[in-house]
């Protein structure tokens, strides 16, 4: 039975992490926009756009906040 040392490296536990890090901001992004749907407010494809190309999740969590309180999803996006 041979035994999987690569997944004690230093470089796999850097590859997953990157993984994590990813999936938290897909997992922002989709709920931000979620959440504007679920409210009934149409989300234009630019503004869908933006969303999606946000890699900060400081940023995404702002974002997800204003979702929450937004009457046009281009509220998303009002202090740029």
């Amino acid at each position: 039975m041979a035994i999987q040392y690569f997944w004690r490296h230093p470089l796999a536990e850097q590859v997953r992490e990157e993984g994590r890090e990813q999936g938290r901001i897909q997992n922002q992004q989709e709920m931000t926009l979620r959440v504007l749907e679920w409210r009934g407010i149409p989300v234009p494809d630019a503004v869908r756009e933006r969303v999606l190309a946000c890699a900060d999740l400081g940023r995404l969590e702002v974002l997800a906040q204003r979702a929450v309180r937004a009457t046009d999803a281009a509220e998303l996006f009002a202090d740029e």
